[in-house]
């Protein structure tokens, strides 16, 4: 996963194709917890992350939050009390690019800061 967190985003053309499923495998095995899942036909990584309340978990989001900005890569969060899920994807492919994988590397290195 350190690998992965390192690397630089990219800047994502609405031309470039979506991974396909060889390089999603490549990509997945660096990257445990979080499964590839499908939503209304769109392949997205998804991770649910537990905290003791909701301002751990509120504080988690606004952490993810600033990565994104960052990055300019935005995930989809669902903050609960005592959990946050994060689904990567590239809305302009419709699909998984290396940025996804990237920045659920660095989510995930940022839960373990927590």
């Amino acid at each position: 996963m350190s690998v992965l967190k390192d690397m630089e985003c990219s800047a994502c053309r609405g031309d470039e194709p979506a991974l396909d499923d060889h390089e999603i495998a490549e990509f997945s095995s660096q990257l445990p917890g979080w499964p590839v899942v499908e939503h209304d036909g769109v392949k997205k990584l998804e991770r649910r992350f537990r905290f003791k309340n909701f301002a751990q978990a509120l504080a988690f989001t606004n952490k993810v939050g600033a990565l994104a900005e960052q990055a300019d890569h935005h995930p989809a969060l669902l903050t609960e009390w005592g959990s946050v899920t994060v689904w990567w994807w590239t809305h302009k492919i419709k699909g998984l690019h290396r940025n996804d994988f990237i920045m659920a590397a660095r989510t995930t290195a940022e839960a373990h800061r927590e």
